[in-house]
Order: C-alpha cells, then structure tokens, then sequence
C-alpha cells in the first residue's frame, strides 16, 4: 500500500519524529503538547507531522504502528509509544538515555 510505504519513508528518514495533531507551536490536543514541551524541554531537533492536516497518516499510521493513538514518538525507526510512556520515560531518566544513545 502506497500510504504504508510513505510512512515507513517518514519515519526512516528522520531520527526523531512526533505524529502529533496540530503543530509544536499550534498544538490541537492536550497530549500533543505535553509531548512538545517534554522534547523541547530534552533540547533536541524533532521532525512533526500533523496528522490533523494529513488524514491518511491520521487512518493508516495506528495499523502500520499497531499504536491505536496520537501523539506517536519514533526514535530512528522505533515507535517509543504515546505520551503516557514519553511522560513516564523522561520522568524516570530513561528518555535522556535513549537520546544519548540513538542520536
């Protein structure tokens, strides 16, 4: 399918991705922005899609993720998960050890 192949290009070729609804400095959803201010708050680069504004990433990415919800955190090809697990990881340290590492 033409949209999965687009994703897994997305996600390929940026290191740290945020499917996110709306922007960083437009956020359209609670939990898009917590997970804005937790990456901004790491001071690291972040590529964003806004899923909002691109449908069929909005329908496709949970069943190529098999992540039902948004905002979705990838770090070099990896689904990290929501915000409930960002939230617990950059609480916990262990965030700031996977950006050490991977980038």
């Amino acid at each position: 399918m033409k949209i999965f192949e687009k994703i897994k290009k997305q996600i390929s070729n940026n290191p740290i991705i945020l499917y996110m609804k709306g922007s960083p400095k437009n956020p359209k959803c609670g939990f898009s922005d917590k997970a804005v201010k937790i990456l901004i708050s790491c001071n690291i680069n972040f590529t964003y899609i806004d899923v909002l504004n691109n449908p069929d990433i909005r329908k496709y990415l949970p069943k190529y993720a098999n992540w039902p919800t948004f905002p979705q955190l990838w770090i070099n090809g990896e689904l990290i998960g929501g915000y409930d697990i960002l939230y617990n990881m950059y609480c916990n340290k262990k965030l700031n050890n996977i950006l050490i590492k991977k980038i």
